[in-house]
């Protein structure tokens, strides 16, 4: 087999590449994927655009030489601004045979963090609600306890590689129900003899379990003495996983689950429909995960976002549980996530009868695709999509299913008749009033059967005020969507892309990983904002949560250093009251790092340089 080279580089809006083969390359095929449509500027001819996947051809390469070309994106606003925008995926076809060509380097790397500095006052992520110091430290190795309320961290902690929390040798502790403590809180009171522990449910003595044993581990076995008042602020503290781009083993998504559960979240957000895939197998529409869990060659959807010749894979109701049930061993519901009407290319491909065959319209998404939208007016669409609603939420005790909604492209639906009459019929006049329809005919139709749909903040559009039904709405796209959608009753979940989206770079080194589009972001950008920036919105405002997509990301570990140590901010946001002070924070956060890297995680130290 011959040896083959690949090499990119970023010069400017431009991207160069070369080729070299110690054996020669018969007229080969480039098949690539890049963030958005390309170009091809020299050295060979673009025959082939699908998104942001290219196909360009080479002329033929003899053994030992080597093939120059050069690429940019179609878009002239898109400038490459890291090693994220380099072709991702690369292989070549020559005639029959697929070459895989060298992976270029992804995703941020680590390199082995310094000494750790020690903390004299309370270390803990996120901040408790109050905490009054006293003179003198407890040595805890573990609490002398056999409560099965601990038995989850027990478990999460051994997960985690760390020593159990529970043993006949630990500390003298005292663990009481306490009516005047809210469902979720606790009290704890740390004496140079002992803990006592209050808490006022289940849930409030889990979250103690966990304090105690994250302060183990940042105190280095040496918790200051004190007393701890805790609860948290907000009743939403998530975190969104894009398994669609992407196809995450449930093993890496239990693993992230567990750094949720250590920062106290309690809301798993699985995104595992897109325009590239639908991942769940399903009994009433088995053909959607069967045609769709794969892209590649002589797939419905091609090597988009680094799939290389082949990738996917699909979640079996057996996984479904797996990963319900370990979340809720610690106190997180799972959110699923099906796409209506929009990013859902591979279901319009799967079935293209839910789409008007006579559309004229010029319909293009963000990410370049056309015809990704579903057509609210064909009975079909209906058909499969309340059969898909109605058994996703039947798999999820959580009772609430985020039904997509974002991200309409312009022009959608603007030269279908089947729509044009559906307008008359039902006195519509935009697209954004299809949308608002559209969803809140579905939104109803669940909410009989006490299902409660989310969106993201898209569905507040159109006519009469859109999806309604007490549906809760995600604002991503900054916070004003979300202060509009509060102002018109809905409940809102902020979830401010120029914050808390970990696809976005850490820096503007172009060694770094990620894109740019909403801003850069680092550890420190999580924390400097505000959740509720209007007090006439406090009471819609139930949460915050953290959001990754997947669209760089072709081994599950390259999520590890995009989340961490950024979720830490997330999860502060989620339960702290106040803003937080930097100096404190970063190395609050950076003591808890010292965890992940026991349990195996790899986390970004840029975060923590200078």
């Amino acid at each position: 087999m011959s040896l083959h080279r690949f090499l990119a580089e970023i010069r400017g809006a431009e991207i160069h590449c070369s080729i070299t083969s110690d054996g020669p390359l018969d007229a080969p095929i480039f098949c690539f994927s890049l963030m958005a449509p390309p170009e091809v500027v020299s050295g060979g001819t673009l025959i082939r655009t699908d998104g942001g996947y290219g196909e360009v051809q080479l002329p033929d390469i003899k053994a030992g030489m080597t093939h120059h070309f050069i690429l940019r994106y179609a878009n002239p606003t898109y400038t490459p601004k890291n090693r994220a925008w380099l072709p991702l995926g690369a292989y070549l076809r020559c005639g029959e045979d697929i070459v895989v060509l060298p992976k270029l380097p992804a995703g941020v790397t680590t390199p082995a963090p310094g000494p750790c500095p020690q903390v004299k006052d309370l270390c803990l992520v996120p901040k408790p609600y109050s905490w009054t110091a006293s003179d003198g430290y407890l040595p805890v190795r573990s609490v002398k306890q056999k409560s099965p309320l601990w038995h989850s961290v027990d478990a999460l902690a051994l997960r985690c590689n760390l020593p159990s929390l529970q043993d006949d040798r630990g500390v003298l502790t005292t663990l009481e129900k306490d009516e005047t403590i809210s469902t979720d809180g606790y009290r704890i009171e740390i004496t140079p003899e002992g803990l006592n522990v209050r808490y006022g449910a289940e849930q409030g003595a889990h979250y103690a379990g966990i304090t105690l044993l994250v302060l183990r581990e940042t105190h280095n076995g040496n918790i200051p003495c004190g007393v701890i008042e805790d609860h948290p602020r907000f009743e939403w503290r998530g975190q969104h996983l894009d398994c669609a781009r992407h196809f995450y083993k449930v093993g890496s998504i239990n693993k992230l689950i567990d750094v949720m559960a250590l920062l106290k979240m309690n809301r798993f957000h699985w995104h595992f429909s897109d325009d590239e895939a639908f991942r769940l197998e399903l009994q009433s529409i088995p053909d959607l995960a069967k045609k769709t869990g794969l892209r590649g060659e002589n797939q419905l959807v091609p090597g988009v976002f680094g799939g290389g010749p082949i990738s996917g894979g699909t979640y079996s109701k057996e996984d479904v549980k797996a990963v319900i049930e370990h979340a809720q061993s610690l106190f997180i519901d799972v959110l699923p996530e099906i796409e209506f009407p929009a990013h859902a290319l591979a279901f319009t491909r799967a079935f293209p009868k839910t789409r008007d065959a006579n559309d004229t319209g010029t319909e293009a998404s963000v990410q370049g695709y056309t015809e990704n939208v579903l057509n609210p007016a064909i009975p079909e669409t209906w058909q499969i999509m309340e059969a898909i609603a109605e058994e996703v939420s039947t798999l999820f005790p959580f009772a609430t299913l985020h039904l997509g909604a974002d991200e309409l492209p312009e022009g959608t639906w603007s030269g279908s008749p089947e729509i044009n009459r559906l307008k008359a019929e039902e006195g519509l006049e935009s697209s954004d009033d299809v949308l608002g329809w559209s969803l809140h005919r579905l939104a109803a139709k669940l909410a009989l059967k006490g299902i409660r749909c989310a969106a993201w903040e898209e569905a507040a559009r159109g006519k009469g005020g859109g999806i309604g039904n007490n549906a809760l709405l995600f604002s991503w796209t900054g916070q004003q969507a979300g202060i509009e959608a509060a102002k018109s009753g809905y409940d809102v979940v902020m979830s401010p892309a120029q914050h808390v989206y970990f696809d976005m770079a850490h820096s503007e080194n172009v060694k770094d990983w990620g894109a740019t589009w909403a801003a850069i972001v680092g550890l420190t950008d999580t924390i400097d904002w505000e959740v509720i920036p209007d007090a006439e919105i406090a009471d819609r405002v139930i949460g915050v949560e953290g959001t990754f997509w997947s669209e760089f990301t072709t081994q599950d570990q390259e999520i590890q250093p995009m989340i961490a140590p950024r979720i830490i901010g997330v999860a502060s946001k989620g339960w702290v009251d106040e803003r937080l002070n930097h100096e404190v924070f970063l190395l609050s956060a950076r003591r808890f790092c010292e965890i992940l890297t026991k349990m195996g995680w790899c986390w970004n130290t840029t975060c923590f340089e200078g």
